[in-house]
């Protein structure tokens, strides 16, 4: 990850103090929400602090140490003053989110979260469960307290016959994919990240690509929760189906996910092909690509009639991996790249610089351009497999209208991906209708600087992007923002109007019964679920 030019400083005195401390038997503040602690925290100094400052997502270290038996891992501060010893400032994977608080639980086992669970119950302690914070709008985040799986990790059952995988919440996507590695069997989809713990993932509707494959809560065929109101329970389409379909994509609002069985596929080997088109040979060809690739992405650019489309199939049995001969040498492909490296080099008077440092200085020289320049996801229905609407394209062409009218700095590239339906009932891609497939499109700005006006300014211009395409696009469309992006107005009225939206697409009042029930005293609540669905609506 990118350590930003201002943070370099603190990055070597403590790699230095690091390498001269190699003999040391003290932690240092570690992440949260990084790989578990169980693990590193036996670690020595200078391993820790090489891994964990240098990939922290934009996050100067603090270098203050923990004690060495501490149970559970500090958040890294992003502050250079230091707070009290038992504050801990929580910020999401982007760093557009955090909170300080009090109380951030990591039990070891099933005995430990049912105990936390009643204790805060019984206190009325408010304990919001969060994952591997990688959701841009925080939605896991509370002040009042924070419960993390990170340390319920374990692949607790295979079934080969069946290709099930039965595990803790905790576990990280690529941790999975590795565990099962040995038998053959992998996710039949996931998202680009692989840092997510399964609960977490699952819990707010998250995708891969590949107009056949649904959303990652479709694979779940069981689960166990735990609930304040019912103890631990487990569900599936046969155990309480109802409250199976609601809890699978549950937002963290009916009880922490403490195990989930997934059903996997067979392991293949990939091939991907990315090539550059026009809208034009686009159209002709979409309802080929839609239904002829096993994962299928556009990645449109702004300002241009370019479209990169990228394709990703098993390679076959029989005839191996396809023969391709590129257009382009290796060095003719990435000649404009290294030209404009080397002239960066020269201007910023450095050695190197990484792709993310190269990319964020040429958006620092001007970050409101829109020669230089930027997540909001929205997820809306395209048809069937074998009958696309096409107005997923019909959307691309709207938004990419509206970016060059109103000379929105619009980054590249805005991206759209597919999935089939599902049929747990908060998915944004949730369908009563089989064949039906979803299209999902992200705009992005990026946040290099470290400069408070910049990020307000850059802030402003994606809220008012974003605010464009809500207002022409959202309704035409029948589009609603992906759970882990979405965000709360603060203007009373456009609250009230975005709980309207919501109503018309979800079952809020059965969701909200729900979380009465099995939650009656909204411990897992934090301001953001609250504001999306206010309990006093509830039927």
């Amino acid at each position: 990850r990118f350590v930003h030019p201002l943070c370099r400083k603190q990055c070597r005195e403590l790699f230095v103090s690091g390498a001269q401390s190699t003999t040391s038997s003290t932690a240092v503040p570690l992440n949260p929400f990084a790989p578990p602690s169980r693990r590193q925290s036996r670690r020595s100094f200078q391993t820790i602090t090489t891994h964990q400052t240098l990939f922290a997502h934009s996050q100067p270290p603090l270098p203050r140490r923990l004690r060495r038996n501490a149970k559970h891992k500090k958040a890294q501060l992003f502050r250079y003053a230091p707070l009290p010893e038992d504050l801990h400032t929580v910020s999401n994977w982007s760093g557009t989110h955090e909170v300080q608080t009090r109380n951030f639980h990591q039990p070891e086992t099933l005995e430990e979260l049912e105990k936390l669970m009643k204790d805060a119950d019984e206190k009325k302690a408010r304990i919001r469960p969060v994952g591997s914070g990688l959701s841009p709008n925080g939605i896991g985040l509370s002040r009042a307290g924070m419960v993390n799986l990170g340390l319920m990790d374990k692949v607790l059952q295979v079934d080969k016959e069946k290709k099930t995988v039965r595990v803790q919440a905790g576990i990280r996507v690529q941790q999975l994919v590795d565990g099962i590695k040995e038998y053959g069997l992998t996710l039949q989809n996931f998202a680009s990240i692989r840092e997510q713990q399964i609960g977490g993932i699952i819990q707010v509707g998250a995708h891969g690509t590949g107009a056949r494959l649904p959303p990652i809560d479709e694979q779940v065929i069981s689960m166990k929760l735990v609930t304040p109101a019912k103890g631990t329970i487990e569900i599936s389409k046969d155990k309480e189906p109802d409250l199976f379909y609601l809890a699978r994509c549950g937002l963290g609002g009916l009880g922490v996910v403490a195990e989930v069985t997934l059903q996997c596929v067979e392991r293949q080997e990939l091939v991907e092909h990315t090539y550059v088109t026009d809208m034009k040979d686009l159209k002709k060809n979409h309802k080929k690509l839609l239904s002829e690739n096993k994962h299928v992405k556009y990645l449109y650019i702004p300002y241009t009639d370019a479209v990169v489309v990228v394709t990703c199939n098993p390679i076959s049995k029989w005839r191996g991996p396809p023969k391709f001969t590129p257009k382009y040498t290796k060095d003719e492909a990435i000649q404009h790249v290294r030209d404009l490296y080397k002239e960066c080099l020269q201007k910023y008077s450095v050695d190197e610089l990484s792709f993310t440092e190269l990319r964020d200085k040429l958006i620092d020289l001007d970050p409101l351009n829109k020669n230089h320049i930027w997540v909001s996801e929205t997820c809306f229905p395209a048809g069937s497999l074998s009958k696309p609407s096409m107005k997923d394209l019909e959307y691309i062409e709207d938004l990419k209208q509206l970016i060059e009218k109103r000379r929105i700095p619009a980054p590249a590239p805005i991206e759209q991906r597919w999935t089939a339906r599902s049929r747990s009932h908060m998915s944004p891609a949730s369908s009563s209708t089989e064949d039906e497939i979803f299209s999902w499109v992200g705009i992005i700005m990026y946040l290099p600087t470290m400069d408070g006006r910049q990020r307000k300014d850059i802030t402003d211009e994606f809220f008012h992007y974003r605010r464009l395409t809500q207002t022409e696009l959202w309704d035409k469309y029948s589009a609603y923002e992906h759970w882990a992006k979405i965000e709360v107005p603060r203007d009373k009225e456009e609250q009230a109007a975005l709980q309207a939206r919501l109503r018309e697409r979800f079952p809020v009042d059965a969701y909200n019964t729900a979380r009465k029930e099995l939650d009656p005293n909204r411990i897992f609540a934090n301001n953001k679920l609250e504001k999306l669905f206010p309990l006093s609506q509830a039927a």
